[in-house]
């Protein structure tokens, strides 16, 4: 692999001698207490290159294709891009970021069933071609600007159960799939393979069956009509979990055996966002504003609890869902973090609702957890942070600016993201690696700066 070149753009923290990501975070949150507090990531990359080879050990017949509106940091698309990946894009800005780090146009599927007749222009023009679509109105807009595209036709997969059916849907449904495709026949436009839309809450690995039965289905219609169709997306919706890889590639390898054997020639492949980041981010938010209320008594005027009262805190944060917490929004559930700072053990905890700093009632990132009393002052742990959080803010409250990312990567994780897994030797070339040394007094007084 080519070594690092002369002009990187970021610099990746290189952790030596024993440090750990823990005095990492601790560290940073030293110099923030020292100055203005403001929230930060701090983003391990060897996780990343773990979930890869996870990947490839439980699904090593299904070429990952990574979904970057899931996360977009630039660090992150180099890592994957060089470790083989290929990138589903769903805009402009997303094409150009993944063609800067050197993915060839075959490697890059422009996603999205929505598109602006410019940016379909703009994939023609720099030619990625394999595009999604599931109507006929973005049919007709493909073929006028971008005839040579290769289309895959985007199909809804029927729910499994009542949880999967409130999801809103998206794709072609089965009975209607031969009219767009003898449409597509008709004006032109090659199709050549099949995306499921499953849902993202999805957890039901018999929904890859009948996504696959289906794909077999609609594969038949146009090889019928006269395509020749070579590649199954089976979607997203991967959680990350080893069990639910092994879950998922025993259900599709067994239905692939059935419908799509090797002698067919038909490429699988996948869009798993949140599996390869989620775990690896980790964002440290700050206590802003507090406030005590009585637990059975919150509807009603009063000014403290009384003693007999059990107090509810209500913790404000300098992030919340109209930033780093936009997720919550969708109505993705936001994990209860953790508190950094020292406390007994036998601390009491109380119910605890966390909010972000606009005052909109729709702020609420976490709506009950059981906390130790904080402080302004104090800050709060959210670990699996890195998907959708990363994003340009929805709102501006403050004048602070998104929360910045620090990167890190163990020395043990560089060498073998070199050693086993790098693929494209056009990517790491960002990368500044710092060695990270941190000063123990400093760890020290970050657990103990006062407020």
């Amino acid at each position: 692999m080519k070594g690092i070149t002369d002009e990187p753009q970021y610099s990746v923290g290189l952790l030596e001698g024993g440090t750990a990501l823990c005095d990492i975070i601790d560290n940073h949150i030293y110099e923030q207490t020292l100055s203005e507090k403001n929230a930060f990531f701090v983003a391990d990359l060897g996780v990343i290159m773990r979930q890869h080879v996870r990947w490839r050990t439980h699904m090593a017949h299904i070429r990952p294709y990574y979904t970057v509106r899931c996360n977009s940091s630039p660090a992150v698309i180099e890592v994957l891009a060089a470790l083989g990946t290929g990138f589903v894009c769903t805009n402009k800005s997303e094409l150009e970021l993944v063609q800067s780090h050197g993915i060839p146009s075959e490697d890059i599927i422009y996603g999205g069933v929505c598109k602006q007749v410019s940016q379909i222009k703009y994939a023609a023009k720099n030619g990625i071609d394999l595009l999604v679509c599931d109507n006929e109105a973005e049919l007709r807009k493909i073929s006028r600007c971008h005839p040579n595209a290769k289309l895959l036709l985007q199909v809804s997969i029927e729910a499994s159960s009542p949880d999967d059916e409130i999801s809103m849907t998206f794709g072609c449904s089965l009975k209607d799939c031969r009219h767009l495709l003898e449409s597509a026949k008709g004006l032109g436009v090659q199709v050549v393979g099949v995306r499921c839309h499953i849902s993202s809450s999805c957890e039901d690995d018999q929904v890859y069956v009948h996504a696959i039965s289906d794909a077999r289905c609609v594969f038949d219609m146009a090889e019928e009509i006269g395509f020749n169709m070579k590649i199954l997306d089976i979607g997203g919706s991967f959680s990350g979990s080893e069990t639910q890889l092994e879950l998922i590639n025993s259900a599709v390898m067994s239905m692939m055996d059935l419908y799509f054997p090797l002698s067919t020639g038909v490429s699988i492949i996948a869009e798993p966002g949140s599996f390869f980041v989620s775990s690896a981010f980790t964002l440290a938010v700050n206590v802003i504003s507090k406030e005590v209320v009585a637990r059975d008594h919150q509807d009603q005027a009063h000014d403290d609890p009384s003693p007999n009262d059990e107090p509810e805190f209500q913790y404000y944060m300098n992030e919340g869902v109209y930033g780093s917490f936009a997720s919550k929004l969708s109505e993705t559930l936001i994990a209860a973090p953790s508190v950094h700072k020292n406390t007994s053990q036998d601390a009491p905890v109380f119910s605890s609702s966390l909010w972000g700093p606009s005052g909109d009632d729709l702020d609420q990132v976490v709506e009950h957890c059981l906390l130790p009393e904080l402080n302004i002052g104090d800050w709060l742990m959210f670990t699996h942070a890195g998907a959708y959080s990363l994003g340009q803010p929805l709102c501006t409250t403050t004048d602070s600016p998104p929360p910045p990312v620090y990167y890190v990567i163990s020395s043990r994780d560089w060498f073998e993201m070199q050693d086993t897994g790098v693929t494209h030797e056009a990517t790491l070339k960002n990368f500044a690696l710092v060695p990270y040394f941190l000063n123990s007094c400093q760890t020290e007084a970050a657990l103990s700066v006062p407020a």
